[in-house]
């Protein structure tokens, strides 16, 4: 995971929970979600298109 051991992945938890709040964390985290699935497509999109021009 991005080269991060479980130590780390505590201590950014910890963070982001006293800097956000327990109520806000599932907010972000769907935002997060959204965000990286809409960039995914995006890219295959992008992926596909130069496929098609390679093969013209």
């Amino acid at each position: 995971m991005f080269g991060l051991g479980w130590p780390e992945v505590a201590i950014i938890a910890v963070v982001a929970i006293l800097i956000f709040g327990p109520k806000k964390i599932p907010e972000l985290g769907g935002a997060l979600g959204k965000t990286l699935r809409g960039f995914k497509e995006e890219m295959s999109k992008v992926n596909e298109e130069g496929d098609r021009e390679l093969e013209e």
